[in-house]
């Protein structure tokens, strides 16, 4: 059994370390076994303290048989060593630990939902899976609400609370106000803010609320049967604001607007981009018509049918589509359009109505030399395949024979 220091002294991230053991992993990486320890294990949803460990580097802590295994990246001898916890990283999860702690209970205070479980980070947002079918029953969780969970979460952080954690037995577990029963039994350790919340908790905490610094809601998504919630704390909220800030002035810069305007341009910039887009399809499908008509006009007639052939370097296979639907709109009219991106060919077939001929039998005859596959109406047929530029070229070859055949 690891005597576990951190619990009563997370602040504390220099000390001697008495190495007992020193183990070979199956992966080929060491593992140190000390009879007390201040590297926090990864262990109720709170990631593993770093650091170092005399010459070697501290890269993971597990529980391992009651223990707890310290896994190194080289080989140390047993004895006393100096360890050194990555002190960023410790307080990292202490103040998101912390924060957890707040804003679950704020959202019980405000909301009246429960959470089910969290997961505590250091360098990405932690995450409080929330009791969706409470939120469900008290109607969906908004912006504005979470925003008034948010306020009353920091509010509590600046008042600065007292932060304290001590031991209860069984017996003592009913008279404690927890916000969350206890999973386990015996000795069991509470994580206390004084005067707000109460939970039984194996992590390291920040001693008071104002450690913390502030909290942030980032996003929301749902999981199954759960509302995840997405925050950061601290370190990494400060973290965020600042890049928050970088982006929204960067926007700012490039808008010629004040921070408080780039919504405003913004929008502004979408209805002149949708206004755009809308005035470019317009010209596109009055193109289209004028190339159709070019093409049309170049047909060559085998007895009561025109023929359109067109060959195209790169052209988008769904323009294609569009073009030779707007030439069988044209009576008497079979078109073949091909494009070629150096790699596939892209063939349509098209016939009007009053031209007899089935547009997929076209597309076969033409793409079965090829190996190329397609399929689509008898007024409409699309397909392709790999080919090379010389296919291309002597594609159409045979075309005035199936037409006249």
């Amino acid at each position: 059994m690891t005597e576990q220091l951190y619990f009563d002294d997370p602040l504390t991230l220099d000390f001697t370390a008495e190495v007992t053991q020193v183990l070979a992993l199956p992966d080929g990486r060491f593992g140190a076994v000390l009879p007390r320890t201040y590297f926090y294990p990864t262990s109720g949803g709170q990631e593993h303290d770093t650091g170092s460990l005399g010459p070697a580097r501290v890269v993971d802590v597990v529980k391992r048989d009651g223990g707890i295994l310290h896994v190194l990246d080289r080989e140390i001898d047993p004895g006393p060593h100096p360890a050194r916890i990555d002190g960023a990283r410790r307080f990292r999860h202490m103040q998101h630990h912390t924060g957890q702690h707040i804003l679950s209970a704020a959202f019980i205070e405000v909301l009246g939902i429960n959470s089910l479980s969290a997961n505590i980070n250091g360098d990405t947002p932690s995450t409080i899976d929330l009791d969706a079918g409470q939120a469900s029953i008290t109607g969906a969780v908004s912006g504005s609400d979470l925003n008034r969970v948010e306020t009353f979460a920091n509010g509590i952080l600046f008042e600065d609370r007292r932060v304290s954690s001590y031991y209860v037995s069984d017996a003592e577990v009913p008279t404690i106000p927890f916000r969350k029963p206890p999973k386990v039994s015996g000795r069991i350790r509470v994580v206390e803010v004084d005067g707000f919340d109460v939970t039984p908790c194996g992590g390291t905490h920040c001693l008071s609320t104002g450690m913390v610094g502030v909290l942030k809601i980032v996003r929301t998504e749902r999981v199954n049967q759960k509302l995840r919630i997405h925050f950061v704390a601290g370190a990494q909220a400060l973290d965020f604001f600042q890049r928050v800030q970088a982006a929204a002035q960067g926007a700012a810069v490039r808008l010629d607007s004040s921070l408080d305007g780039v919504v405003e341009n913004v929008e502004r910039l979408q209805s002149q981009l949708k206004q755009a887009n809308f005035d470019l399809e317009n010209l596109r499908e009055i193109a289209l018509e004028a190339e159709a008509g070019e093409l049309a006009g170049a047909a060559d007639v085998i007895g009561t049918r025109r023929l359109v052939t067109a060959r195209f370097e790169g052209r988008d296979p769904a323009e294609l589509r569009t073009l030779a639907q707007k030439l069988r709109n044209r009576a008497g009219t079979v078109s073949l359009l091909a494009a070629f991106d150096g790699r596939k060919l892209s063939l349509v077939a098209a016939c009007a109505d009053d031209t007899g001929l089935d547009a997929r039998d076209l597309l076969q005859k033409h793409l079965a030399p090829l190996g190329g596959r397609g399929g689509g109406e008898a007024a409409l047929a699309q397909g392709g395949g790999p080919a090379d530029g010389r296919a291309l070229e002597t594609l159409f070859d045979n075309t005035k024979g199936y037409l006249e055949g």
